[in-house]
């Protein structure tokens, strides 16, 4: 049960960075307002290759024949997001981004035979992430104004 709460506290509190990184990019200028940018960018990166690691791991619980998938998977968008990030557009990278969220939760979704508490504080968790990643497009599109 402590595994469960520690989990889910952990859960969200990762939510954390990519909202103080949004208020960053919101209030601040020049140097910290770039160090905000970035931040959410590198951050985003790192959990998405963080989530896609469990991925990897939970493979290794499974039959032999399940396993192919789940590492394919869980290396594509290893690939995908390093791939988004070095487009060098800011913008692009985040929703490539968030595409990679919405794709491994998509994935693990269709994969899991069944629905536990650990599956719902994902869908919560990348709801969170998404809406993170659209409001900082909203920024940056305001501030390009």
């Amino acid at each position: 049960m402590r595994s469960r709460l520690t989990t889910q506290v952990l859960g969200f509190a990762g939510l954390t960075p990519f909202y103080v990184s949004l208020a960053g990019v919101a209030l601040l200028e020049d140097y910290p307002r770039a160090l905000s940018v970035q931040g959410f960018v590198i951050y985003s990166l790192a959990i998405l290759c963080f989530l896609s690691g469990a991925l990897w791991g939970r493979a290794r619980s499974l039959p032999d024949r399940d396993q192919i998938g789940h590492l394919v998977i869980s290396n594509g968008i290893v690939i995908f997001a390093v791939a988004s990030v070095l487009t060098a557009q800011v913008v692009l990278a985040v929703l490539l981004l968030m595409l990679g969220y919405l794709a491994l939760l998509w994935f693990e979704r269709r994969t899991e035979e069944t629905k536990n508490w650990y599956s719902a504080m994902r869908a919560q968790l990348t709801l969170g992430v998404v809406l993170a990643h659209l409001l900082y497009v909203g920024l940056n599109v305001v501030m390009l104004d």
